[in-house]
């Protein structure tokens, strides 16, 4: 089973399959405290930060969709990952069943848009190709992924406990009009 990971680009960032030689990079921005502080709250070790890159490839060939690495136009450097993904996390069915969305940003990459840009872009694609709702889980304390969430038409479906943490769940039946 062989799928392609389509490109994407927007004003200041492509969206494109993760390259083997930048695993280091993916390994690099999930260890980092400011970036796991919202994601659980514990950086990844390497040896977990090299599972998910693996999931990341396997995920398009078993599914069709799933998470792109996030290449910054000026620096051609990756900054991070959008997708979708089934997390089967045991947050309910009406979560589990539904293709959950998530986005990670470097630090440097941070509170200038991109995230928006990159994620919306990836919303558009999965609103063209794939179709359908769309569930998403993010710290209640991180301001910046639910302004994002709020702009792509995501509302709250409950708050829940997650590994240590808070969780809010959100749910996003169709894209917003207008």
């Amino acid at each position: 089973m062989s799928r392609h990971v389509p490109t994407i680009n927007t004003a200041r960032t492509t969206l494109r399959a993760m390259r083997p030689g930048e695993f280091d990079r993916f390994a690099e921005i999930w260890a980092m405290p400011e970036v796991a502080r919202h994601i659980g709250g514990t950086p990844r070790s390497r040896d977990a930060s090299w599972k998910a890159f693996i999931a990341i490839a396997g995920h398009w060939q078993v599914t069709g969709f799933g998470q792109w690495g996030i290449e910054q136009h000026r620096s051609k450097s990756l900054v991070g990952q959008a997708g979708f993904f089934y997390g089967a996390r045991g947050m309910g069915e009406d979560f589990d069943a539904v293709p959950e969305a998530g986005w990670v940003l470097a630090p440097e990459a941070q509170g200038i848009g991109l995230g928006l840009e990159a994620v919306q872009a990836a919303h558009d694609w999965f609103d063209r190709v794939v179709t359908g709702p769309l569930v998403c889980m993010i710290d209640p304390a991180h301001d910046a992924s639910l302004r994002i969430a709020d702009r792509l038409g995501y509302v709250t479906m409950r708050d829940a406990a997650h590994g240590d943490g808070a969780v809010r769940l959100m749910l996003r039946k169709s894209p917003p009009q207008g």
